[in-house]
């Protein structure tokens, strides 16, 4: 047991018999009245977002995780194998833990969040920016920036990415895996 004085973001805590990860958290002292702690939670089975207040002091129960390596293999009819890069070991993963799969290829290193009391999979996280190729890119024509200046290409990993005008077919594009949003391009 731990009280919420020990709440961070990141934070893993057993939660109304489901797993949450608290995303953001304040602690507020109003002038009347007792300390709370407001959070934002993401359920770890479901994925959805809860806002939830906690009164200063109370007990939480939070759950021992890791964090570890692996390299993305391929995807199948199951699921999604990875590969642990320090034992070598593999995983299948269903695809609702896997966020962001259109944005993975092969050999991709990710990191996947296990609860240390089971070894049960819980997150499997990509890093924060990929590099990918333009396989499908309309021209842009020119003088066309009065309506849109953007145009939407899609990827070898077959996501659709909205980018600049000036983007070509075989660029390499970073991409901001949170958001999908169009980073920049990088030089080959």
């Amino acid at each position: 047991m731990a009280s919420t004085s020990e709440i961070r973001n990141g934070l893993v805590i057993e939660y109304n018999n489901d797993l949450f990860q608290i995303i953001e958290f304040q602690h507020v002292k109003p002038g009347k009245g007792n300390a709370f702690v407001r959070t934002k939670m993401r359920s770890l089975t479901s994925g959805k977002v809860l806002d939830n207040t906690f009164n200063s002091g109370a007990s939480i129960t939070p759950v021992r995780v890791e964090r570890q390596k692996f390299q993305f293999l391929y995807k199948d009819e199951v699921g999604y194998n990875f590969m642990n890069t320090e034992n070598f070991e593999q995983i299948l993963l269903d695809e609702k833990i896997v966020t962001g799969a259109d944005l993975m290829k092969e050999g991709q290193e990710v990191e996947i969040l296990i609860n240390t009391e089971n070894d049960a999979p819980l997150t499997c996280e990509l890093p924060a920016f990929v590099e990918l190729r333009v396989t499908y890119a309309e021209p842009g024509i020119k003088g066309d920036t009065a309506n849109s200046p953007k145009k939407s290409v899609e990827v070898e990993t077959g996501a659709s990415i909205t980018v600049p005008l000036f983007i070509e077919q075989d660029d390499v594009l970073r991409i901001d895996t949170r958001t999908y949003d169009y980073v920049e391009r990088v030089k080959s």
